[in-house]
């Protein structure tokens, strides 16, 4: 957060600091089971619904609270973020992650997106100015290799067109991550992300549409309840709740710092994976996601210089 809201709000920046992670845990838990909860919905209702789709949900309550709230529009200013955040967590990351749910495990992409705390902090560093420390990318740089090495061991799978969909997935979202964290500290948290749903609604209209009307409409009465839980949970938790603890995290705790705590994502979205689908959990999982806990408990420590 700026130098003029830390003043604002009469909290010193160690406790502001803490209180961004605070919140970054609670939007990563909500993450978490984006996976599974992807994998569960998208053989009944598709991919475009699932994706980008689920934002559709999200904007009801989005520009329900934008209205009982009476929120002016933002400033013209804010409209190249606001594009940068739809596309690339509206649109971008939502459309390969379902694709991908579509053909490989939740655990399988749950590793591919440990990668997102290092390309958010490394967007950040570009684009919002904040310069972390050797010892913060060195710490970013240990919980990636643990990754790495638990893929490799645990032996989740080979290369597919998914791994490379779910690479795409990071690459595009950390953009999107890393300007939202930026905006929430003017904004706040639940507009940054509530406005983006918003604006994006007609892009997202003219897609369905268009999907239907080559593809067809899917035969949603017949999906199961657990699918349906599934495509609720994404609109309603995934692309709107999970956003605005995230994006309130990072405004308060920095991007480059809050990323990191994205590091325990890929253990609990297996836990969920193994609990809500079945899926195999082993006690490499276990050895791996304390082993990362350490490095993001060390990385806590490091200095982040910011603007």
């Amino acid at each position: 957060m700026t130098k003029a809201a830390t003043q604002a709000t009469g909290t010193s920046p160690g406790k502001l600091e803490s209180l961004g992670v605070v919140y970054g845990l609670a939007g990563v838990l909500v993450f978490s089971l984006t996976l599974p909860a992807s994998k569960a919905a998208v053989g009944s209702f598709g991919v475009l619904i699932v994706g980008p789709g689920r934002a559709l949900i999200a904007a009801l309550f989005a520009a329900l609270t934008l209205w009982t709230r009476h929120e002016r529009l933002p400033q013209k200013k804010y409209l190249p973020g606001f594009i940068i955040i739809s596309v690339g967590a509206v649109f971008g990351f939502p459309l390969l992650t379902a694709w991908a749910m579509d053909r490989v495990p939740a655990s399988h992409g749950a590793v591919e997106l440990a990668l997102l705390p290092l390309a958010t902090a490394a967007v950040s560093a570009l684009r919002n100015g904040e310069r972390p420390s050797w010892f913060f990318w060195s710490c970013s740089a240990g919980g990636a290799a643990t990754v790495v090495m638990y893929t490799w061991f645990a032996g989740l799978g080979r290369i597919h067109l998914a791994d490379l969909a779910l690479i795409g997935a990071v690459i595009v979202v950390a953009f999107a991550y890393a300007e939202g964290g930026r905006m929430a500290s003017e904004l706040g948290g639940w507009q940054v992300i509530a406005w983006s749903v918003v604006f994006s609604v007609p892009a997202l209209v003219v897609l369905l549409i268009a999907d239907f009307s080559f593809v067809g409409v899917p035969d949603v009465w017949h999906a199961t309840w657990t699918a349906w839980a599934g495509l609720l949970y994404l609109g309603i938790g995934s692309q709107f709740f999970g956003f605005v603890a995230w994006y309130t995290g990072m405004g308060m705790g920095g991007v480059a710092r809050v990323s990191q705590i994205q590091y325990l994502q890929p253990f609990f979205t297996i836990i969920f994976s193994w609990v809500w689908l079945g899926e195999q959990l082993t006690i490499k999982t276990l050895v791996a996601a304390i082993v990362v806990v350490l490095w993001v408990a060390v990385g806590k420590r490091a200095t982040v210089r910011r603007p």
